[in-house]
């Protein structure tokens, strides 16, 4: 149980995995949310009820409707449906089809929703209209990334006088700060808070709002998601603009790692893949391997080490390094690889002039495929993750309980999570280079190859060290508990 006082803590995300997701930002948002339920606190999530969420298949089901006021004496009414997210954390969806009955969340077929702020505002302002009216007041409501955060702005500058929410803290997590919500400032308006509010120390970017930069003014504290990278981002080139506004706020300001949900990601239980393993017997993971090989159309070769790469196709991830690495790599090495993902145009040509050019030694999936994600972690010697910058990364702890040694550059959680491989030891629990580019990549690569047939027992003794990490929720949850008391504490004058 928990300890201390249980609090009330309402998330409040564009995205929660099983129901939206497309990247990290879901996923963490579940496994803390279950994680600080599992500790006694009273989680729950608020997100849109998006037009692809099956309301039949999640159990949904209607309990109210809000008025929502905006400003320019805007009003929207909204349904508000209920469900559960792992069977113990109620949420709550906000129906509005105008803004979500979209094929996509920020995106349609032709681009960025031009009205992204505009429906992530009126989201932000439901969240404090449903609690008002539902009498549940939480301590605490934590804002995820850009799209949540005027949430931190409502609750200091809306319905101030004897509001119940006047004692209601916020956190906001950056999750990726390339992220930021900037948009036309004709937005302001319907944001609808004083004209004071519209300042380059607040919430303004050059004559155009910055929703991330308003939530880091106004949230009582931030986090992001991993110790190194919150260094990393109050630096200029990491900040991405914001570094000055996140330096006058480095007494409010976290780093805590990421964790994972070891109910959906172990090899020992997962039901996605076809022979479940241990690190005492892995008889399971070779069975896995032969089924990858087979299901992309591989050699079956176990001899052969298999890279793979499950990613958004974004420039963030360091596809460049991977387009100029691999050729040569794979042309001059003993290797397999294999990828799924989907993104920039130019990596998913890349990735299937690759399958083109290698038949049997090289295989794409371009979509998204939960099953397929799961077996290339499972089926995978190595996994290539070499990320020009990382606030957490995910897939790289889901490669370590699997026993496929990540390949990372050392940069935000990367560098947190991956132990470099000592080669006169064996310790450490993958492989990591420093410099942005391909040569240093494709080193590293060579590097692992040489390792997988030069030292095969160093091979064993990685994937056993890799397996034994524990990057459980429960340790970073304790850790938002006390940046939640913090929150609370500076809400109440008493920050330390």
């Amino acid at each position: 149980m928990a300890t201390g006082t249980p609090l009330k803590i309402l998330f409040i995300a564009s995205e929660c995995t099983p129901f939206a997701k497309t990247g990290g930002l879901g996923d963490v948002v579940a496994g803390l949310a279950k994680a600080l339920r599992a500790d006694g606190h009273d989680a729950r999530v608020l997100l849109p009820l998006y037009s692809f969420i099956d309301r039949h298949q999640f159990g949904l089901r209607l309990i109210g409707s809000h008025c929502i006021h905006m400003g320019a004496k805007i009003e929207h009414w909204i349904g508000l449906y209920e469900g559960q997210l792992g069977g113990t954390v109620p949420v709550w969806f906000v129906e509005y089809e105008s803004y979500f009955g979209r094929i996509g969340l920020y995106d349609g077929p032709h681009g960025h929703y031009q009205d992204n702020s505009f429906r992530y505002a009126m989201l932000s302002k439901a969240a404090l209209q449903i609690c008002k009216d539902r009498d549940w007041i939480p301590d605490v409501m934590h804002v995820h990334d850009w799209p949540s955060a005027l949430a931190a702005v409502f609750l200091k500058t809306w319905d101030r006088i004897a509001s119940p929410l006047s004692n209601t803290a916020s956190v906001l997590t950056i999750h990726n700060i390339g992220y930021q919500g900037v948009y036309p400032a004709d937005v302001f308006s319907y944001i609808g808070i004083g004209d004071d509010h519209f300042h380059p120390e607040r919430m303004e970017d050059h004559g155009r709002i910055n929703l991330l930069k308003a939530g880091i003014s106004y949230a009582d504290a931030i986090t992001t998601v991993s110790p190194t990278h919150a260094g990393e981002i109050l630096m200029p080139e990491g900040g991405m603009g914001l570094a000055p506004f996140l330096n006058n706020r480095r007494a409010d300001f976290f780093g805590i790692l990421n964790g994972v949900d070891y109910t959906e990601w172990d090899p020992a239980t997962d039901k996605l893949i076809p022979a479940n393993y241990t690190p005492g017997n892995l008889a399971g993971k070779a069975a896995c391997k032969a089924t990858l090989q087979q299901q992309m159309r591989l050699e079956v070769r176990p001899d052969l080490p298999v890279f793979g790469v499950v990613s958004r196709f974004a420039p963030q991830k360091g596809f460049n390094l991977i387009r100029d690495a691999l050729p040569p790599a794979i042309n001059h090495m003993a290797l397999q690889v294999v990828a799924l993902g989907t993104g920039d145009p130019d990596t998913e040509s890349f990735f299937r002039w690759l399958e083109q050019t290698h038949p049997g030694r090289a295989a794409c999936h371009i979509g998204f495929s939960n099953e397929l994600s799961h077996l290339i972690e499972a089926g995978s010697d190595f996994f290539l993750m070499p990320s020009l910058y990382e606030p957490c990364g995910l897939n790289q702890m889901y490669s370590l309980k699997y026993g496929t040694l990540p390949i990372v550059r050392a940069t935000g959680g990367l560098e947190d999570s991956v132990q470099n491989y000592n080669e006169a030891t064996g310790a450490g629990t993958g492989f990591k280079f420093i410099a942005p580019d391909a040569n240093a990549l494709r080193n590293t690569i060579g590097w692992a190859v040489s390792t997988w047939f030069d030292r095969p027992h160093h091979i064993a003794q990685l994937r056993r060290q890799a397996m034994a990490q524990d990057f459980s929720w429960e340790k970073s949850a304790a850790q938002y508990v006390q940046v939640y008391q913090h929150a609370l504490d500076k809400k109440r004058g008493a920050a330390v």
